[in-house]
C-alpha cells in the first residue's frame, strides 16, 4: 500500500461524501472578499476574488449557519485538510481538470458551525487559489473564531513540508498524494501549543544550495531569496512582514545544502549568518531557533551542528541574545520511513513531541 490510510478520513462518512462538480453552484455564494473569512499564511490578494498561495500550512477558516457547506477553488489546486466543528479532519482534493466545487458537509444540525481548512502540499506548480464557499440559501456567515495569541513561523525544507508522510515505502518518490503538512511536526507542534503558524517551506531548498546543486551554490533557488516573497518561485509580490510578526521563528534548513557530498562548508556558514540576520531584520522582537533536522547522519550531521552552534555564538557576541539552538533526534528507521527516506508519520510525532517540549519551556507557553 503506497499511502498511509488514516482513520481520521472516515469523517467523510459522517459529514457527507466529498463530491466535485462543474455545474453552476446551487446555494448562497460567499466570495473570498467576505469580511468574515479568516486567512492565515502568506496569501496574495492582488485579485481579491481569487486569493492565491503556494506554501503548505496556509489556512482558511470561517463560521457559518446552515446544514451544508461547499468550497470553491481553482481546478487542480491540490489537497486540503478540512475540519467541521470538532469532528475529525479529513482530506479534500481539487485534482481534476474541472473540479472547482467540493462538498465539505451535508446534513449538519441546524445552527452555527465552524470550518477550518489547511493547504497541505507545496503548490508552486499547481498555483492554487481559493474561490469562496457555498452555503444553504438561508445560511449566514458569522465572525470567525478568535486567533490564538501565540504565533510561530516555521521556515524549512521537505521535512517541514511533511514530504512523503503518508507513504510506508522509502523507495517511493514524491507524490502530492503522500505529502501532508497537517500531519508533520510543525503543525502538530502548533496545535499542541495552541499557536497559530505561518509556514515558509519547500522541498529541496537550502540556505546556499538546493538539493544536488553545484558546490558554488544556487542563489536564485534558496531560502534567502524565497523568504522575501509572498509566493514560492513568484516574484510578483514582496511579502509585507508587518502582516504577521511571530513571537518565535523556527528554522529547519541545511539538510539539502549538505547533500550529495558536493558542498562548501565556508559558503554554508556564510549563508547561515546572512539568513539569520535577514530573519532578524524582519522579525526584530522574535526569538529565533535554529533547528538541526532529523535526516542528517555522520559527518554532515556534525558539520550542521557545529555550524549552527557557531552562528548562534557569533550572533550573541554581537548582542543578539534571542538566538537559540535545538536538535531533533536523528531518525534511524526504528519508526519506519516515509517516501524517499523522509520521516514517517511516527517520526514526525516524535519530532513534534521534542520541539513542543523545547518551545513550551523557551516561550513559557504552559
Amino acid at each position: 500500500m503506497k499511502r498511509l490510510l488514516l482513520l481520521v478520513f472516515t469523517a467523510l462518512m459522517t459529514l457527507g461524501m466529498q463530491a466535485s462538480t462543474t455545474l453552476p453552484p446551487q446555494g448562497k455564494v460567499i466570495n473570498p472578499t467576505d469580511k468574515h473569512i479568516q486567512y492565515i499564511g502568506r496569501i496574495c490578494f492582488d485579485n481579491p476574488m481569487r486569493p492565491r498561495f503556494t506554501f503548505p500550512g496556509t489556512q482558511i477558516n470561517a463560521r457559518f449557519t446552515g446544514t451544508s457547506l461547499k468550497m470553491m477553488a481553482k481546478p487542480k489546486s491540490g489537497y486540503f485538510m478540512a475540519q467541521i466543528d470538532e469532528a475529525a479532519p479529513f482530506k479534500v482534493g481539487f485534482m481534476g481538470e474541472r473540479d472547482s466545487v467540493v462538498t465539505l458537509a451535508t446534513a449538519l444540525p441546524k445552527g452555527e458551525h465552524t470550518v477550518r481548512l489547511m493547504y497541505i502540499i507545496e503548490g508552486y506548480e499547481l498555483k492554487p487559489s481559493f474561490w469562496g464557499f457555498i452555503l444553504d440559501n438561508d445560511g449566514m456567515m458569522l465572525d470567525a473564531p478568535a486567533l490564538p495569541d501565540r504565533r510561530i513561523e516555521f521556515v524549512g525544507n521537505s521535512i517541514t513540508c511533511a514530504y512523503g508522510v503518508e507513504s510506508f515505502n522509502p523507495n517511493d518518490h514524491f507524490e502530492y498524494e503522500t505529502e501532508n503538512h497537517y500531519l508533520g511536526y510543525a503543525q502538530q507542534t502548533a496545535r499542541e501549543l495552541g499557536a497559530v503558524a505561518h509556514v515558509v517551506a519547500r522541498s529541496g531548498i537550502g540556505v546556499y544550495r538546493h538539493y544536488g546543486g553545484p558546490k558554488t551554490g544556487t542563489p536564485e533557488n534558496v531560502m534567502t531569496t524565497e523568504y522575501e516573497y509572498t509566493n514560492l518561485y513568484d516574484r510578483s509580490e514582496k511579502w509585507d512582514f508587518s502582516r504577521y510578526q511571530p513571537q518565535v521563528v523556527c528554522i529547519n534548513l541545511g539538510t539539502n545544502d549538505l547533500s550529495t557530498n558536493n558542498y562548501d562548508v565556508k559558503l554554508f556558514k556564510q549563508a547561515w549568518k546572512r539568513f539569520v540576520a535577514q530573519v532578524r531584520q524582519h522579525n526584530p522582537k522574535a526569538k529565533i531557533v535554529l533547528l538541526c533536522g532529523s535526516m542528517l547522519q555522520g559527518k554532515e550531521l556534525e558539520i550542521a551542528r557545529n555550524t549552527l552552534n557557531e552562528v548562534t555564538e557569533e550572533a550573541r557576541k554581537t548582542g543578539d541574545n534571542e538566538i537559540y539552538r535545538f536538535d531533533f533526534t536523528p531518525h534511524t528507521g526504528s519508526l519506519y520511513y516515509g517516501a524517499d527516506w523522509h520521516p514517517s508519520l511516527w517520526q514526525h510525532q516524535k519530532m513534534a513531541g521534542e520541539l513542543t517540549a523545547f518551545l513550551r519551556t523557551l516561550m513559557q507557553w504552559f
